[in-house]
């Protein structure tokens, strides 16, 4: 089922962060309908930050999980890297790379990495829809959703967030995503003036402390929920905890853990059974 056709339920569609294939084997395993990859994650995970990312590493990205797993993806694709010119590219790479949807937001081009401290550097609004326009013009399969993001809620304020949103709709975004609101009073304005079909990107915890469900915002016609950080950062503390551990005379005189259950259950994800199958049936 397409991701366009999985928004009409009831129920938004969730989407977990993904990065690379052994986490959409995990989202998939968990029942996620879809997964997030996101740019502020993946800058991260690079040591490197959204602004210095391009859209052909995103793509292989896809190429990666799209190689092991079904899951439908939706790129996180900063300012589409470029202008509305480049959207042919970028649309078009997209789909290619096997992307079921792609967020653009109205930040300048180049993105720079004060938008990770709370600086917007954000583009004329009749540019940032030419660029909707132009990515509703490239797409070649209808089943291919552009959302039109914009981040002026903290540039500016709701008021222009609200214009924005009206004219990324109006230019053909599919739907539309006014990023950082968070507060249920917002989220309600925001479905009250511009309706559905919205994104929504959850805080850390996914809806944990928003105040609202998943079907409350069903039913003010949120159709996509992405949640862009939370599992990095559960990694990074994990990880951060196991090199601390290990950095104290590499773990001699701790308790010793056993980790093999983790990496059974790991190995189960991979479906190694299935590999293996192969090789006894040709080369083993």
């Amino acid at each position: 089922m397409s991701l366009r056709a999985r928004i009409q339920g009831a129920l938004p569609v969730t989407a977990p962060l993904v990065l690379n294939p052994l986490m959409a084997r995990m989202v998939e395993g968990a029942g996620f309908p879809a997964g997030y990859l996101g740019g502020g994650a993946s800058g991260y995970a690079k040591v490197a930050l959204e602004a210095n990312l391009n859209l052909t590493e995103m793509c292989q990205a896809a190429l990666d999980i799209r190689a092991v797993s079904a899951l439908p993806l939706i790129l996180d694709g900063a300012c589409g890297y470029g202008d509305p010119m480049h959207m042919h590219r970028t649309i078009g790479m997209a789909e290619a790379a096997g992307f079921a949807a792609i967020e653009i937001e109205d930040q300048l081009v180049p993105k720079r990495a004060h938008h990770h401290v709370g600086i917007e550097h954000m583009i004329p609004i009749e540019l940032m829809a030419a660029k909707v326009r132009e990515a509703v013009a490239a797409r070649r399969s209808a089943d291919f959703l552009i959302v039109g993001r914009t981040n002026a809620m903290r540039a500016s304020n709701l008021d222009d967030a609200l214009r924005r949103g009206e004219a990324y709709r109006a230019a053909g975004a599919d739907l539309v995503l006014l990023s950082m609101a968070h507060r249920p009073e917002q989220l309600r304005t925001i479905a009250e003036r511009l309706s559905g079909p919205l994104m929504y990107l959850a805080g850390r915890g996914g809806l944990a402390g928003s105040g609202l469900t998943l079907k409350e915002l069903g039913a003010l016609g949120y159709k996509i929920v992405a949640d862009p950080s939370s599992q990095l950062l559960a990694a990074f503390a994990a990880w951060k905890k196991v090199y601390a551990e290990l950095a104290q005379d590499f773990g001699a005189g701790q308790a010793k853990v056993d980790w093999s259950p983790v990496e059974h259950e790991m190995l189960r994800v991979i479906d190694i059974e299935r590999l293996l199958a192969v090789e006894r049936a040709t080369v083993e």
